[in-house]
């Protein structure tokens, strides 16, 4: 082997060599236990981040080490192609959101394979190519077909610029994320996917995933929201409108004295319509569309309203109450109309006391009577019943039971499950997407399109138009389209594109077919792979791409195309990677190489020679510039000193700080191996180690033989039980270390054989991690098959014991000397070591023994 380690010539060869013997293309074998392992896909923006490289070097080392446990192992790689990001970018950067696509593609990919990842690059996909999303408008008319898929008019966040449907993460503080001017509500025909007939299913499973972090499916139990309680239906005076209420609280009917509704409710403009307070609500309804309306954003806003001009009754005691259109109340929660109860709702008090409404008090304290005209706050805690006509003096928590009872037998309600989950708006007005595959025709209404005539090919020749407007809807040779029903000449297609979410929510069953032509996927292939035995990917997707995926994976085994629920057996959810951020007063936020240090703490600009503030540690990001270009690790370190240190400094699902220190002190470790393998590789002989055990073997090479079976056990441990990769390399740092203490000149026939022993041992464990580097030690160590070829080393428990453990002497529970002791030493031997002790007698100072505890292999605790 080379004297010196050059880890870009290593690497080089390495990949080549796997390449050309193909040594990650994989195809199903039945009688092998499969692995599929799989990171969540990358947007293709350009260049790959320390994100992507943590992410993405995780995996690969859980794949490498299954297929060294002999599993059969899936890991592959692809492209979440479409979506507005790639607009954006296209119009930045003058070119089409195609072509910047697949350079990027093209781009990212030669990064991937330069960091040494075992894909099989021949399942690779890009969900912006026909022969991919041909499959998922396919999908999309069998749901149409089974009302799984529908189109209604809906309130949506509206940018007017870009002219398209903006989802509540991409409004931010109520402007569009890519232009930056004001998001507004507006009602559109938008095509939807039926989620929520799965609400209970994917709720009740959230219980049914133990290999997920109960962080994520928390999150989820959350979004799907599921709550318990009773629908009411109050009649609006003088009309045959009916308004229906979901309340949890129908304890507290009798003391509803107003009515919210959300100002996007269709009954709010019919209901001011020829009232005096007609323009008054139109305005207000005006000026809410122009806010964000998240809940989260909502949360935040002062609670106002307007007086519709119409009332409603309250069906359980005649009151009349008065209609109001509120910020608060939205479309999305309930029916979105909020029963309002001021006497035992905080938020209800509030607007009351505002507008100056009635507060009737219905659930009365255990500390006293309440009295809505002196109370300062809302009453929310349980109590008795009060001012509820036949249920006064009942415990309104059984109230509940027996007024739904109520309701129901009289027809004004009944008790129901409401979910905080919406169906799913999949319509994005923009251009780079998957065509929706349907028609509309001025005599059929909505045609499907027919199979035969799929895939609806997005033209990727056509230009975005101004502010980055979709060309579809005015492109002829796209829109004009003959009917398939009727034949007429001047239909026109759907010019709406799919949510980008679409395609990320069952490319994990494609992969195992990609090439497949004739379906979605192999059903074969897919009841061979999956579902992903483990995932990994970033907990921001904890919520809309792992719930899609999951609801989207339940459409499937109802059409009868897969037998599974679940496409994720184990989800992992990797840290940050994160760096402290650098400043100067003149240009703002810095690059690290625009800073330079001049000294231990003084840093200075580079463009202007100004001090430099360094800030917090926080997430890498380009808008703050604290990011490190991995190419720059790549020609600087290398491939496999990137891998050592991104798996060294944290665990993974923990935050990573970057570490320039860090990362010298990963490459200095593989000099460290490097030169210690030179220095014994002449000393030790091919073919098998020839050690039965350590009896023929002197003290320090005996210690070594034990610590190999230690450190193969903690290694195998710890990637099994936690993927704590920081731990294993730690492990054999240690072995590595008790290595190098030995001299060479100690060796004989048996020690050579022991060293070996551990030199491959670390060769072996280190390889998923550092592939390049151990492929080139393997080799020199005088193997002809590649090291992933070979199974992953046993340990024996018994070796890997110690014939000697370090006992703590305690005086009175305080530690005050230590000693060695044979293993399993008896209890009478350890108490006349301990109170021999030279440290102990001067403790003790001939005072009396009260009591001696001793616990095996481990203390001894003089009590005096």
């Amino acid at each position: 082997m080379d004297s010196r380690y050059d880890p870009q010539t290593i690497e080089t060869k390495w990949q080549k060599r796997w390449q050309d013997d193909k040594l990650f293309t994989v195809v199903e074998v039945p009688d092998q236990k499969k692995y599929y392992l799989l990171e969540m896909f990358p947007y293709p923006s350009g260049k790959i981040h320390m994100g992507h490289v943590r992410n993405y070097t995780i995996g690969d080392v859980v794949a490498r080490y299954k297929r060294m446990r002999g599993f059969n192992v899936l890991h592959p790689m692809g492209w979440d192609a479409f979506g507005m990001p790639a607009e954006n970018a296209a119009i930045a950067n003058e070119t089409h959101p195609a072509r910047w696509t697949y350079e990027n593609i093209d781009a990212m990919r030669a990064q991937l394979k330069r960091l040494g990842f075992s894909y099989d690059w021949g399942r690779e996909l890009a969900t912006c190519r026909p022969e991919y999303y041909r499959w998922e408008q396919w999908l999309f008319l069998k749901m149409a077909q089974q009302g799984m898929a529908y189109r209604k008019e809906s309130y949506v966040n509206w940018c007017e610029p870009c002219q398209t449907v903006l989802a509540n993460e991409q409004v931010e503080a109520g402007l569009c994320w890519r232009c930056g001017k004001p998001v507004r509500q507006k009602k559109l025909w938008q095509w939807f996917f039926k989620i929520t007939d799965f609400a209970e299913d994917l709720l009740v499973h959230c219980d049914r995933l133990p290999g997920w972090p109960d962080k994520v499916t928390t999150m989820q139990r959350n979004w799907i929201g599921k709550s318990v309680g009773a629908e009411i239906r109050f009649p609006v005076a003088g009309s045959d409108a009916v308004i229906s209420v979901f309340t949890t609280r129908q304890d507290t009917v009798f003391g509803a004295t107003f009515m919210c509704l959300a100002p996007e409710h269709p009954l709010v403009p019919e209901l001011a319509a020829g009232t005096e307070q007609e323009p008054a609500v139109a305005a207000f309804v005006e000026r809410i569309s122009l806010q964000d309306r998240s809940s989260k954003a909502i949360e935040t806003y002062e609670k106002e309203g307007v007086f519709t001009g119409a009332y409603c009754i309250n069906p359980m005691n005649g009151r009349k109450m008065p209609i109001y259109t509120a910020n608060f109340a939205l479309m999305e929660y309930g029916t979105g109309a909020v029963m309002s109860v001021p006497a035992h709702d905080q938020r209800d008090f509030d607007f009351a006391r505002k507008y100056d409404l009635p507060i009737v008090v219905v659930v009365s304290s255990p500390d006293g009577d309440l009295d809505g005209n002196t109370m300062e706050s809302a009453y929310t805690g349980e109590g008795t019943m009060v001012n509820s006509g036949d249920f006064n003096g009942m415990d309104n928590r059984k109230a509940m039971e027996a007024i739904a009872a109520f309701m129901d037998k009289n027809d004004i309600g009944k008790k129901t499950v409401s979910f905080r989950l919406r169906d799913w708006g999949i319509s994005r007005q923009r251009y780079w997407g998957a065509p929706i595959p349907m028609i509309h025709c001025g005599s059929c209404g909505i045609v499907p399109v027919p199979e035969a005539d799929l895939p609806i090919v997005l033209p990727e020749n056509a230009d975005l138009l101004e502010g980055g407007r979709s060309p579809l809807p005015s492109l002829a040779e796209f829109a004009k389209t003959r009917c398939p029903r009727c034949g007429r000449e001047d239909a026109r297609r759907e010019t709406d594109t799919m949510d980008t979410f679409v395609e990320s929510s069952w490319y994990f069953e494609r992969y195992c077919s990609p090439r497949c032509d004739t379906a979605m996927f192999d059903t074969r292939a897919v009841d061979y792979w999956m579902p992903v035995d483990q995932y990994i990917g970033g907990v921001e997707h904890a919520i809309l791409h792992l719930l899609y995926s999951r609801y989207f994976t339940r459409v499937l085994k109802s059409l009868g195309l897969v037998k599974f629920k679940e496409p994720f057996t184990r989800l992992l959810t990797q840290g940050m990677v994160c760096k402290e951020t650098t400043a100067c007063e003149e240009h703002g936020f810095l690059f690290p190489e625009q800073v330079a240090e001049d000294g231990d703490t003084r840093r200075t600009c580079l463009q202007c020679g100004q001090p430099v503030v360094v800030g917090r540690v926080e997430k890498m990001s380009k808008s703050k510039k604290n990011v490190i270009d991995p190419n720059l690790l790549l020609d600087e370190y290398g491939a496999d000193t990137t891998r050592l240190f991104c798996l060294f400094a944290a665990p993974p699902e923990r935050d990573l700080e970057w570490s320039e220190q860090g990362v010298e002190g990963s490459y200095r470790f593989l000099q460290r191996v490097w030169r210690l393998a030179e220095r014994w590789l002449p000393l030790l002989t091919d073919g098998e180690y020839g050690l039965t055990g350590s009896q023929e073997l002197n003290d320090s090479f005996r210690e070594l033989y034990r610590k190999t079976h230690e450190t193969i056990k903690r290694v195998t441990l710890d990637i099994e039980e936690r993927f704590h990769f920081n731990t294993v390399i730690s492990a054999v740092m240690e072995l590595v270390n008790a290595m190098q203490a030995i001299d060479d000149s100690d060796s004989d026939g048996a020690g050579n054989q022991a060293m070996r022993f551990a030199l491959e041992t670390t060769v072996l464990l280190l390889s998923p991690i550092v592939p390049h580097f151990c492929e080139e030690l393997w080799e020199a160590l005088g193997h002809e098959e590649s090291v992933m070829l070979s199974r992953w080393p046993r340990f024996d428990d018994q070796a890997a014991m110690k014939d000697e453990v370090e006992v703590v002497i305690q005086v009175n529970g305080k530690v005050r000397s230590r000693f060695s002791a044979a293993l399993d030493a008896n209890e009478n031997l350890l108490k006349q070591r301990a109170m021999a002790d030279e440290r102990i007698i001067r403790f003790v100072d001939g005072r009396p023994v009260k009591k001696v505890i001793t616990v095996k292999n481990k203390l001894v605790n003089i009590v005096i």
